[in-house]
């Protein structure tokens, strides 16, 4: 554990470290509860596996960017801390799997190396904020939203508003109309816009997938570029005060819209501007370094398979804004691939390209500034390593959540059906290995990881019960869903549920009848003319389980007899709720308000305070075994319980004192006396429960 201390020359990613490391401790010499822990780790981007005893780290890597340099660097730690496989994510992470938890702080000082972090991957954060895989060369946008969701990284990465929310929270840039980030499914979307010569985005709120998918609201239909980062830290500030914190089924921000309105929450956000010290955030895009391709002579190569170059160009290759150049894309089987070729794939691009590699959305890997005389090269170095599948993001691209293979909410496998239905289309449907308009997408469970329900055609893996009471691997047929661009998007119906092995047979009638009568219809145009009752009556014999075979009863990728296992979910941790351990996180969070305040750093000092004071109130509603669903209703049940009652005298209401935070400009003077609040506060209710637990043992 000592080695990486003197290692890593940033401090404060230094401190995250050992931090970690000595959590990891506590926790084994049971000193912290273990749902405290899980909260912590996930934080870290540390995340339970279905597998006992090992970890699966994710390494967030904002809108996908991954230079030479990096991609070198995850494939060291991946050989010598996990199995040398990397799994690109449809949030543009990479995961690495089978990782000891003893060795994370050491990983993550090694990754910290090459500017790469884990820090708020996984859990109540704000998520690794994605983009469009083309930013910056798409021949479509009005300009790069690239230094704006760095930006936007940067700002809300270790910022004390957004480490313990109700759940996680989603942002995404479009770097066009044609919103290939998909806006309309994420809690905040933006989408590049210029009105008037001037920069900005329309900003989409309150989308999200799940077992029940909400489309977008428009927040804005253009906001100035200098103000995405303000508008956001007031949306989540609001998020984290209204928002769910026991029912995590209803804790995204979709549900926090839908109950109280759009409206209404403009108004909370807006109230919010008070608190908020940057009022303007202008980013410096001339900032932001410029990708700047090698020159090099075009190696003289011979192409062996004409017929394959031509197909694998013609599906393959993407345009570029800038003259002379083209994109490559690269078809990843499951996001799946090895640090050998990583390596090698590594250094292809920084001697012939521009050193940098962008991950997509649909698990793939583009490599931008190719010079066009050099295509042939790279076709022939990508051959070497497998990379030159044809079917880039065409209809043969399947997208698919991990599943089974690793994922404790995994019911049935994703990946295993994912790979039996490219062989299908491939060596059945070849036609579509040219077609971009038809997506399937696939995911274990309904937590959608895998997208399922935005795909035209979508699986989702369940379980069915035959008569016998006996158990098979399912998959959820849905139908119909689409990106309708610049922020709308439509979800697909749950159509039909089949045993897993029949999952085949049902892509294989919904094809054949798309090619029969869709007279040149897109998939979801020809949907919305037949519907789904038309599709049910297709599919509808495959979901008969009386006539189940031995085959039915395990599911693709294994030999195994099916059993369904579903463990807990880590996808955003839970909040510990001993009392004990929030009095000693209300002193962690004043400590840390005096820290930001010592760095000058009023507004982060003032949340710091505020948080203390909202962990301080909930201890002592949780010894009344009081629900303690969201920070407001905290507030005021705290009130109610204690204040009016007269059992704590604080001279004012518990809500007058804490919604400071609000009312007041984030000064060095109003910072002050709030940590004094919080710390006076943090004294009032622990006597308060000392003088309760004195009674309590009296009595007995």
């Amino acid at each position: 554990m000592q080695t990486f201390r003197t290692e890593i020359e940033n401090q404060v990613v230094e401190k995250d470290i050992i931090d970690l490391a000595k959590k990891i401790e506590l926790f084994q010499n049971g000193k912290i509860d273990e749902e405290k822990f899980r909260s912590l780790r996930l934080a870290r981007g540390i995340y339970g596996q279905r597998q006992e005893g090992v970890q699966m780290i994710r390494i967030k890597l904002p809108y996908g960017k991954v230079k030479s340099n990096q991609l070198r660097r995850i494939s060291d730690v991946s050989d010598e801390y996990s199995r040398g496989r990397l799994h690109i994510t449809t949030r543009q992470d990479i995961q690495i799997h089978y990782v000891d938890i003893n060795r994370t702080p050491e990983l993550w000082s090694q990754l910290d190396k090459d500017d790469v972090t884990i820090r708020e991957a996984c859990g109540n954060t704000v998520r690794n904020i994605t983009a469009s895989e083309l930013a910056g060369i798409d021949i479509k946008e009005p300009f790069d939203v690239s230094p704006y969701a760095d930006a936007m990284f940067r700002f809300f990465l270790r910022n004390p508003i957004c480490q313990e929310m109700g759940r996680k929270f989603k942002v995404s840039f479009s770097s066009s109309d044609d919103d290939t980030g998909l806006s309309y499914m994420h809690d905040l979307g933006f989408i590049a816009k210029i009105e008037n010569g001037v920069r900005g985005f329309k900003v989409m709120i309150g989308g999200g997938l799940g077992s029940q998918p909400r489309e977008a609201d428009v927040l804005y239909d253009f906001l100035p570029t200098d103000k995405i980062i303000p508008t956001m830290e007031g949306v989540v500030r609001v998020f984290d005060r209204y928002g769910e914190r026991k029912s995590r089924a209803k804790a995204r921000m979709k549900f926090l819209i839908k109950d109280i309105g759009l409206d209404a929450f403009i108004k909370l956000v807006e109230e919010e501007q008070n608190a908020i010290e940057h009022k303007s955030v202008a980013i410096d895009a001339s900032a932001y370094p410029v990708l700047k391709p090698v020159s090099v002579e075009a190696p003289q190569v011979e192409i062996k398979d004409q017929k394959a170059f031509d197909l694998w160009k013609s599906t393959n290759l993407i345009p570029q804004k800038q003259e002379g150049y083209v994109a490559i894309g690269i078809k990843v089987l499951l996001g799946d691939f090895y640090t050998d070729k990583a390596r090698l794939l590594a250094d292809l691009v920084e001697k012939y390209a521009a050193g940098e590699i962008r991950l997509s959305l649909r698990q793939n890997i583009v490599i931008p500034f190719v010079k066009e005389d050099l295509v042939p090269f790279f076709y022939n170095e990508l051959e070497k390593l497998g990379f030159v599948e044809a079917g880039y993001n065409k209809a043969v691209d399947i997208t698919a959540c991990p599943g089974t293979d690793t994922c404790n909410l995994g019911i049935a496998s994703s990946t295993g059906i994912a790979d039996e239905l490219e062989r299908v289309i491939k060596t059945e449907y070849p036609q579509y290995l040219t077609k971009d308009d038809l997506v399937i997408k696939i995911s274990g469970c309904m937590n959608a990881c895998g997208q399922h329900n935005m795909a035209n055609i979508g699986f989702q893996g369940m379980s069915v019960r035959t008569p016998d009471k006996l158990v098979a691997p399912a998959l959820q047929v849905l139908l119909g869903g689409e990106n309708l661009k610049n922020g709308k998007g439509a979800f697909a119906d749950k159509v039909v549920k089949v045993p897993s092995k029949r999952g085949p047979e049902a892509l294989r009638r919904i094809l054949n009848d798309f090619e029969a009568n869709a007279n040149g219809k897109t998939f979801y145009e020809y949907y919305q003319v037949t519907g789904e009752r038309y599709f049910y009556d297709l599919l509808n014999d495959l979901q008969d389980v009386t006539n189940l075979t031995q085959d039915d009863f395990i599911d693709w990728g294994t030999n195994e007899d099916y059993v369904k296992e579903i463990g807990i979910g880590e996808c955003a941790g839970v909040v510990i709720d001993l009392i004990a351990t929030l009095f000693f996180e209300s002193e962690e969070k004043i400590e840390n308000a005096k820290v930001s305040f010592d760095n000058k750093v009023y507004s982060s000092a003032i949340y710091h305070a505020y948080s203390s004071m909202v962990n301080s109130a909930k201890a002592l509603l949780i010894a009344e075994n009081k629900s303690t669903n969201t920070h407001a209703g905290i507030i005021s049940q705290f009130d109610e319980l204690f204040i009016e009652s007269g059992k704590i005298n604080l001279g004012v209401s518990f809500s007058e004192l804490i919604y400071q935070i609000n009312k007041n400009a984030p000064t060095e003077d109003f910072a002050s006396k709030y940590i004094e609040s919080a710390n006076l506060f943090l004294d009032k209710v622990r006597t308060y429960r000392e003088e309760e637990n004195k009674l309590e043992k009296a009595a007995v």
